[in-house]
């Protein structure tokens, strides 16, 4: 039996309107992005959510209340699950950045080991926001057959999705920008262990430590209000 991860990106909020990149600056939900948070809570009625984790940025936060609150779940805040820190890029536009930092921002989409100037590298947002995951995998024993939310941010959801599927870090360019409340679906299921090809697979203390990631979906959910990017 399987252990479902839904990771979705937090609505939108006025800098994702005006393309300024946020960081670690703690912005708020436009009126759009709370509409959005609000129909992204009717699309996940049906998906067996029974555990909601939030990054503590007040964008991601509210989403999951609004979500939360559709659900009747309760919402569990995690500052591991923070948006990648931006450093001197955060409040700035791509059009400042680039005009400041020339061929900076192409060197950071392409190798997520660079990181803006006193900010993180997308290598390290996986290796913060990892244990997240990995500390729920060992705590919550009744997430088989449910579903986990995550709502974060779409640089670190990238970067933990990357993370769980072990993606080498020159492939995490293959993840196109997370709209505005869509979503990313895994799945993680005990490893396989040919001495016991009959065994039931299930999850227990001897096995959830080696859990294997299944990728099942990228960018889901319904059409974006406002068509927000994927400016974090």
């Amino acid at each position: 039996m399987g252990r479902r991860l839904i990771l979705i990106r937090h609505g939108q909020t006025v800098y994702n309107a005006t393309g300024r990149m946020q960081g670690h600056l703690d912005t708020a939900l436009s009126n759009e992005g709370e509409q959005q948070a609000e129909a992204a809570g009717r699309l996940l009625k049906n998906q067996g959510i029974t555990r909601i984790l939030a990054s503590d940025l007040s964008r991601a936060r509210v989403t999951a209340e609004l979500v939360g609150k559709q659900l009747g779940v309760d919402v569990e805040v995690d500052e591991r699950l923070r948006e990648t820190h931006l450093g001197k890029w955060q409040g700035m536009t791509s059009a400042e950045v680039d005009e400041q930092f020339p061929g900076a921002r192409a060197i950071w989409r392409h190798d997520p080991t660079w990181a803006p100037p006193g900010g993180e590298s997308r290598v390290e947002v996986a290796e913060r926001a990892r244990p997240a995951i990995d500390d729920l995998m060992r705590e919550y024993a009744e997430w088989d057959g449910h579903t986990v939310l995550v709502v974060a941010h779409g640089g670190a959801i990238a970067a933990l999705t990357c993370n769980l599927i072990a993606l080498h870090s020159q492939q995490y360019q293959m993840l196109s920008g997370l709209k505005n409340t869509h979503w990313a679906q895994l799945t993680a299921r005990p490893s396989f262990d040919p001495q016991h090809p009959n065994a039931p697979v299930r999850f227990n203390s001897d096995n959830v430590e080696n859990a294997n990631w299944y990728f099942d979906g990228w960018n889901m959910g319904a059409h974006v209000i406002g068509g927000a990017g994927a400016d974090i």
